[in-house]
């Protein structure tokens, strides 16, 4: 049975919701539009509570990748090979739709990318936000183009940390 827990974050209150098989929704409170039905899951914070230690620590800027069993079998396939694409965008970084079409050898396939891309339910854990325009241009995001902005601010400055210290 799926189960739920909220934590608090610099970009508002986040629900996560999990299954047996995994972490299943990530959702951004304030913002998201793809809202999960909660009615029917049991609020159970100790099952989720390596999920939510893992979203903290991100936040703070001491963790880097989500080391989480995902389970996004309610996407179709090629949403699922999106999916597992944005995961391997690393840290502090960013691809355009077209990358990401490319990466799963669907090179025309560039506004389905965008559309999987936007129904990612598991925002952040798996990082739909470091998909931008051909242009840079910061296009859109569930949970809002403010929480993009930021979200990618963190991690840059973040990234840029991990490098000063690295040189120095």
């Amino acid at each position: 049975m799926a189960c739920f827990t909220e934590i608090e974050s610099p970009i508002g209150p986040i629900t996560l919701i999990a299954g047996e098989r995994g972490l299943q929704s990530v959702w951004i409170q304030k913002t998201d539009k793809n809202k999960p039905a909660l009615d029917s899951l049991k609020r159970d914070p100790a099952f989720l509570r390596e999920a939510a230690a893992q979203l903290t620590a991100y936040f703070a800027g001491e963790l880097k990748q989500f080391e989480l069993a995902i389970d996004a079998r309610h996407g179709t396939a090629f949403q699922q090979a999106v999916w597992q694409a944005l995961r391997t965008i690393p840290f502090g970084q960013t691809a355009s739709y077209r990358d990401v079409a490319l990466q799963i050898d669907a090179p025309k396939a560039v506004r389905a990318v965008g559309a999987a891309n936007g129904r990612n339910p598991i925002a952040i854990v798996v990082p739909c936000h470091r998909v931008i325009g051909a242009n840079g241009s910061l296009t859109g995001y569930a949970g809002g183009i403010d929480n993009k902005r930021w979200l990618l601010a963190h991690e840059a400055r973040h990234a840029a940390g991990d490098l000063l210290t690295t040189i120095g």
